[in-house]
C-alpha cells in the first residue's frame, strides 16, 4: 500500500520480504508476532523529527524504510542509520533521555513501540534480551570505531576518505575496483560528521575530483579508484572480504 508520501507500506514484519539483519527483524517466530502486536507503523515525510535530544524517553523506533539522521546540539550530526536500525534502545531500557535528535531525512516509515510494552514485551520473551544486549554492545563498538577512526585521523582529507571508504563498503552498487554512493547528505552535513568546514569538504572533494579518485554523478558518488582512496584513509588492511 502506497502512503501520501510514496512509499510502499510494510504493513507486517511477519510478511516483510525484506527483513534486515538488526534486532527485530530476525526475532523468533513468536516473538515477531508479539513485537507485531505491539508495534505502530508510521509513515514520515522528510524533515519530521521523532524525537528530540534531553526528551524524555517514550519508546524506540524501528527504522523500516529510508535514512534517518542523528545529531546532538542540533549541529553535529554523528550517523546516518539504514534500514532494520533501532533507536532510542538504550534510553528506553534505562529511563534516561534520548542522547541525540532524531529527523527523518527523506520519506520514512518507522515502527514505533511505546516503553512500557516493550519492557513487557522483554519480561515475556526472555530470549529477546540475548538480541538486545547484542545490539547495544554493536552500538558501543561502532561508537567507539566512529571515534577512534576520525579522533584519530591526522587531517580533513583522512577523515573524508575514511568516511567514504566506509560507505562504499556498505553500497549495493560496489565492484573490486570501483563503486557508487548515494550522496543523502550536503557538504555542510558530511562537515558536521568531520567536525570541520564546509570549505574544507568542498576543497578536499575538488582535489579528490581532479586526482579521479571520485567521479560526482547526479546526486551519487563513483569511488573510481578505491585503492588510492585507501591510501589516503591510512587503511591498509581490507575491512570487507569483498575488497
Amino acid at each position: 500500500m502506497l502512503s501520501p508520501y510514496g512509499l510502499d507500506i510494510i504493513e507486517s514484519c511477519l510478511t516483510c520480504e525484506t527483513r534486515a539483519a538488526p534486532l527485530f527483524c530476525c526475532l523468533p517466530a513468536q516473538a515477531l508476532q508479539a513485537f507485531e502486536a505491539i508495534k505502530f507503523a508510521t509513515a514520515y515525510p522528510k524533515g519530521a523529527v521523532l524525537f528530540v535530544e534531553g526528551q524524555a524517553a517514550r519508546g524506540l523506533f524501528v527504522v523500516c524504510k529510508g535514512t534517518v539522521k542523528l545529531s546532538i546540539s542540533a549541529t553535529l550530526l554523528v550517523k546516518l542509520t539504514e534500514p532494520g536500525e533501532v533507536l532510542g534502545l538504550s534510553a528506553t531500557i534505562s529511563g534516561k533521555p534520548y542522547g541525540v535528535t532524531a529527523e527523518t531525512m527523506q520519506p520514512c516509515q518507522i515502527n514505533y513501540v511505546r516503553r512500557d510494552d516493550f519492557m513487557l514485551f522483554l519480561k515475556e520473551h526472555p530470549e529477546t534480551c540475548f538480541r538486545v544486549i547484542e545490539q547495544l554492545s554493536a552500538d558501543c563498538h561502532s561508537l567507539f570505531h566512529e571515534m577512534r577512526s576520525l579522533g584519530l585521523s591526522h587531517s580533513s582529507e583522512e577523515k573524508l576518505a575514511k568516511l567514504l571508504v566506509e560507505w562504499s563498503l556498505k553500497s549495493d552498487q560496489w565492484d573490486m575496483q570501483k563503486s557508487r554512493i548515494k550522496l543523502a547528505i550536503t557538504q555542510e552535513e558530511i562537515a558536521e560528521m568531520l567536525g570541520t568546514s564546509r570549505e574544507t569538504v568542498t576543497r578536499v572533494f575538488a582535489d579528490l575530483r581532479r586526482r579521479q579518485i571520485v567521479l560526482r554523478q547526479g546526486a551519487s558518488l563513483v569511488i573510481r579508484n578505491k585503492s588510492l582512496l585507501r591510501e589516503l584513509a591510512d587503511i591498509h588492511e581490507p575491512s570487507n572480504p569483498r575488497a
